[in-house]
């Protein structure tokens, strides 16, 4: 989880493009040069002016861009330091063509932003991912070796105290601003993206992650991604209406799917599975930290969902924790093999979004889902019911039961179908929204169709 950050933003910057002949390189960015110099060294100033600067096959983006520029796979496209993409007022459009390579630079802590009114036009396909790594080599890589990806929009968030203005925040590692009033907000698209060997500790409580949406609009489109062995969470959610289909997480050392300050989105086909040496919940769910009744409030509403921990681990704490006054409408999920339960529930004000006044209230439900955990439930003196009868009789559908998934333990050989005779082949109960596609089974993965095969990395360096 993360705390607001008050820091300064970087320069508005202008683009710039050369190519100046053949060189050597290594794919991990540590790049021989010809002539011995940097090829943005003529580029930087300190004024803090930046570029896209291109020496062969491999091209260097700095600071921020404020003409729009694609990045080709035909190079290698290396970030240092932080990229900026737009000055928060007009559009620039960064398209990156299926196949690309990016690689965020270990030694500068690389990392690209999207600034508000700006987008990203990534898309990939199944044969040709597009690919954001470390700039290490393989082998030596590790979580943390980056910044990670994080996208500014002009949607609603919940984190100001003065609720008679429109609420903007600061992101955490001097990300920019996010928020505003506009929750249909377009930023554009990612599709067959991987974020590998992301996310970055700055201070205490000031953390970047592998997918950063802060305030990002609902006409954002965000399908088949996975984040991988990302330092700190795997994707969050900071207010905002973002919706997403097709999402794994993997490896992450925190949370995999965390959200706050009022994110609002929809969200179906979701895997997170965690490793053995590190890691926190599958998800972790908030609405505000300091106002647990802040508005508006954090209510996503998911469907098809699959969470596995690693019951051996000491590191795979809570399937969900939803805490801190969200509210949230889930169902069809598979919670799986984590060893402090499978689901807590936290402050009164969450518990009432679930039950108030002796009725139901329909602002936080899970239905149609299977528990599989030594520990199903998370129970603590003093709450206004236990997290058993919410799961067991607040809500219809759900049971304790083996999953039996195809194969959930080998993270080298991950396959998360419900296997023959699985409680997970039938039973889901789909949101009647027409964002979400009508299907029967239970869980993230489709019985006779793995969606995740042919395009994510289970590699652990």
């Amino acid at each position: 989880m993360r705390t607001t950050a008050w820091l300064l933003t970087a320069a508005m910057l202008v683009a710039a493009c050369s190519d100046d002949g053949d060189n050597k390189t290594t794919p991990d960015g540590s790049v021989t040069w010809q002539d011995g110099a940097s090829p943005t060294s003529d580029a930087a100033g300190a004024d803090g002016a930046g570029s896209s600067s291109c020496k062969g096959d491999v091209c260097t983006l700095t600071g921020t861009l404020t003409e729009s520029l694609t990045l080709t796979a035909d190079k290698k496209w290396l970030l240092r330091g932080g990229v900026f993409i737009g000055d928060d007022v007009n559009q620039t459009v960064l398209t990156i063509e299926a196949g690309t390579t990016v690689y965020g630079e270990t030694s500068t802590n690389g990392m690209l932003v999207i600034r508000r009114g700006s987008k990203i036009v990534a898309e990939g396909t199944k044969d040709k991912p597009i690919v954001f790594t470390s700039s290490k080599s393989p082998g030596s890589r590790a979580r943390g070796d980056w910044g990670g990806i994080i996208i500014n929009g002009r949607a609603t968030v919940n984190s100001c105290a003065d609720t008679t203005k429109t609420c903007e925040a600061y992101g955490e590692g001097g990300t920019g601003y996010y928020g505003g009033d506009k929750d249909d907000d377009d930023s554009g698209s990612l599709r067959y993206v991987r974020i590998e060997f992301a996310g970055r500790l700055i201070s205490p409580d000031n953390e970047l992650n592998g997918l950063a949406l802060q305030g990002v609009g609902s006409k954002t489109r965000l399908e088949y991604i996975q984040v991988h062995m990302g330092k700190d969470d795997g994707i969050e959610f900071f207010g905002g209406a973002a919706n997403f289909k097709y999402v794994m997480i993997t490896g992450s050392a925190d949370d995999n799917l965390d959200w706050t300050d009022g994110w609002r989105g929809k969200g179906q086909f979701l895997v997170a599975v965690q490793y053995e040496d590190a890691g926190d919940n599958g998800i972790e769910a908030d609405n505000n930290a300091e106002n647990n009744s802040a508005q508006p409030r954090s209510k996503p509403t998911l469907s098809n969902l699959t969470l596995v921990g690693q019951a051996q681990s000491s590191f795979s704490d809570l399937g969900m924790l939803l805490r801190e006054g969200t509210a949230a409408n889930i169902s069809n999920v598979i919670v799986t093999n984590w060893n402090e339960s499978c689901l807590d529930i936290d402050h009164d004000e969450t518990f009432t979004n679930a039950y108030a006044g002796g009725s139901l209230t329909g602002e936080l439900t899970l239905a149609s889902s299977i528990f599989n955990c030594a520990t199903p439930f998370t129970e603590e003196s003093g709450d206004a019911f236990t997290v058993e009868s919410f799961f067991k009789t607040l809500n219809t559908g759900n049971q304790i039961a083996d999953p039996k998934l195809t194969s959930a333990t080998d993270v080298t050989k991950l396959d998360l179908r419900p296997a023959s005779g699985s409680p997970a082949l039938q039973g889901a109960s789909v949101p009647s929204d027409s964002f979400f596609d009508k299907v029967s089974f239970i869980g993230g993965v489709d019985p006779n169709n793995d969606w995740t095969k042919g395009w994510t990395t289970s590699a652990p360096n």
